[in-house]
Order: C-alpha cells, then sequence, then structure tokens
C-alpha cells in the first residue's frame, strides 16, 4: 500500500535498498547515535521515548557544522516498519516532518522509502535546504549498517 501524501510546500525523498531485514534496519535507524553519518551532524540524545529508548517521545539533538542545534522528536514508530519525527525546536524550517517506511523486499532485505516535508520562512532557505538532503541521505545511508 503506498505511503498517504502529507503536505509540504518541499519534499525530499530517498529510496535506498539494504541487504538487512526490515527489523535490523528499524533498529538501526531508529537508535538515535546511528544517524550521525546520514545526516553529517553531532547528535546527542536528549530523551527517552515514552515507553521504549527511541520509541514515540525520544527527542534527539542534531548539530550540523556552525549552524544552530535542533532538536527532533520521534512522534511514530513500529518496529520493522515505520519511524516518524518532527523538528520540535530551533530549527528555521517550518512544519517539519520526517517519514522513514520499512519495506521487505523478496530477497530478505529492505526497501526504505524515506520522505522529508517542510518549509522556510526565508526564502530561498527551503530548497537550499532540500538540496543538501537529498545529495547528503542517500550517501549517509550508504554507510549505515544495521
Amino acid at each position: 500500500m503506498p505511503a498517504p501524501v502529507r503536505p509540504a510546500p518541499v519534499r525530499v525523498d530517498v529510496t535506498h535498498l539494504f541487504a538487512s531485514d526490515p527489523d535490523s534496519v528499524f533498529e538501526a535507524l531508529a537508535e538515535h547515535e546511528n544517524l550521525g553519518d546520514v545526516f553529517g551532524a553531532s547528535i546527542t540524545r536528549v530523551r527517552d521515548g515514552d515507553t521504549s529508548r527511541n520509541g514515540v517521545g525520544s527527542i534527539r539533538r542534531l548539530k550540523i557544522g556552525p549552524l544552530p542545534a535542533f532538536e527532533e522528536t520521534v512522534t511514530g514508530a513500529e518496529p520493522g516498519f515505520l519511524i516518524t519525527y518532527e523538528i520540535s525546536k530551533g530549527s528555521p524550517l517550518t512544519g517539519h516532518w520526517g517519514e522513514q517506511r520499512l519495506l521487505p523486499t523478496g530477497n530478505g532485505g529492505t526497501r526504505l522509502e524515506y520522505r522529508i516535508g517542510f518549509d522556510a520562512a526565508l526564502p530561498g532557505v527551503a530548497a537550499l535546504v532540500a538540496t543538501v538532503l537529498q545529495r547528503r541521505i542517500p550517501q549517509g545511508l550508504s554507510r549505515l549498517v544495521p
């Protein structure tokens, strides 16, 4: 079943294939500290989730280069299938959401469909961020080893 389309003026869509099964990929993506290479950021765990370490309510702080740090909060976590999050503090982006949907492949691997949507108050910022993410995320995912 296709993922529902969430509104956002600017979107980034990345598809990546992993040799590992969806549960292993989920565990790797859910662990906040593993995402530093994916985003090219320094990541610090701020808060564990409401019912699990990386589940709903968990918060990570990302620091990318000289830019101010910002926080993302996990809003959905279905093991082996789906992670959703949004920027919750400190970003020039508005309406930001992220969705990582995991689908099993016929050979025991996983197809990651990663969608991000956002806007920005300053003209041109959202398009610039989208260009950087569209290039950075596939490179970072290739280094993630579930």
